[in-house]
């Protein structure tokens, strides 16, 4: 057995509640079986060992078979978590990992030379970019060459 499946409480707790209606519906039926041939092999079988004795002879086979059903899907379970537990457990590499951090000196990796237009607009630069927008009608329209109709 797999380790998750010895540490899996459903997984014993479905074993044990198939274990038991095997044997429960095994000795509903041997039970009944026996009581109703010796008492037909007798001649003194009454109504209610017979006809009763069918009924009870049904639902212990009714357990017996979920029971049966139970313990073959727990061998499926166990049998299943055998060839996906490997799978599992491998470790695929997708790439390096990373183990350092690189350096903060302060200094950008690129100078910036005074001569060079600066990207940072401020908001009085952006109010007259919008205002200098509003050509002739006003809207975003015109400015963006949208039909609007």
């Amino acid at each position: 057995m797999t380790r998750a499946m010895n540490r899996s409480i459903p997984f014993w707790i479905l074993l044990a509640a198939s274990v038991a209606l095997v044997v429960s519906g095994a000795l509903v039926v041997l039970d009944h079986l026996g009581t109703m041939t010796t008492t037909l092999k007798n001649g003194s079988a009454t109504g209610l060992e017979v006809y009763a004795g069918q009924s009870w002879i049904v639902i212990g086979a009714a357990l017996l078979g979920a029971g049966v059903l139970g313990v073959l899907l727990a061998l499926a379970l166990l049998v299943v978590s055998g060839l996906v537990a490997p799978a599992a457990l491998e470790r695929v590499e997708t790439g390096p990992a990373i183990t350092e951090a690189p350096e903060e000196d302060g200094e950008s990796e690129a100078p910036v030379s005074e001569d060079a237009p600066s990207q940072e607009v401020s908001s009085a630069d952006a109010t007259n970019d919008q205002s200098a927008q509003n050509g002739s009608s006003g809207s975003t329209a015109t400015a963006t060459k949208i039909s609007v109709r």
